[in-house]
């Protein structure tokens, strides 16, 4: 696991604590009503493509349900999941099968060493960048952490910028009362993650710009 300062340490318990007191009720309620409002998510896990005996691990996995539906669409692939709140892991522990390996950990101070793995093949981050306070560190080391040909899945929202203004204005306020803030720069960082890496990247608006899709593939050895 990276190394953290102090500051890095205590900064990275309150992010967690905070998650904790917004989740430790809604996370009962978390995947009826998120349904409705972040788009793309089983689009992006469809697009994984895993093969039997794969390794899928989610960043800010929270309750499992993403998890879930990669182990229904792709049986036989091995499950990972780490989360800040230890509130959204007790659900995930719930939903998931026993033997996918469920950690607390900040997601931008990880290694795959952290699950005793050399590497995951497929990686992905389904509306977490918008809440991580590291989120440009977390899209790094996920990078980091793939096997040679794995690649990292990124879907959040986007700036909205082909729907109407006072809509854009209406979801921001709103998301802000729940800690999100939506990466403006998402594209340019996973360009510059990408190129730093050696990797190839790409970008989609979804949605009219609703949300935002990005891959970044690591090249085979």
């Amino acid at each position: 696991m990276s190394v953290l300062g102090n500051a890095d340490v205590a900064a990275d318990a309150l992010h967690a604590a905070r998650m904790d007191r917004m989740y430790r009720t809604q996370r009962h309620i978390y995947d009826l009503t998120r349904k409705y409002y972040l788009l793309g998510r089983d689009r992006a896990i469809r697009e994984l493509a895993a093969e039997p005996g794969q390794s899928i691990l989610e960043l800010g996995c929270g309750t499992g349900r993403n998890l879930a539906l990669a182990g229904a669409f792709f049986p036989g692939c091995r499950l990972y999941g780490l989360d800040i709140s230890e509130e959204m892991l007790i659900s995930a522990r719930a939903k998931l099968p026993s033997d996918t390996v469920l950690k607390a950990g900040d997601a931008s101070a990880f290694a795959s060493e952290d699950f005793g793995r050399p590497g995951f093949d497929r990686i992905m981050i389904s509306y977490a960048l918008s809440m991580i306070p590291a989120w440009e560190a977390t899209i790094d080391v996920a990078v980091a952490a793939l096997n040679p040909g794995g690649r990292l899945h990124i879907v959040d929202f986007g700036q909205q910028e082909q729907l109407p203004g006072w809509f854009r204005r209406m979801l921001k306020a709103w998301l802000a009362r729940f800690h999100v803030d939506p990466r403006a720069e998402l594209a340019s960082a996973v360009r510059a993650v990408a190129e730093r890496h050696g990797c190839q990247s790409e970008f989609r608006p979804l949605y009219r710009g609703y949300a935002w899709s990005a891959c970044i593939t690591k090249p085979a050895a």
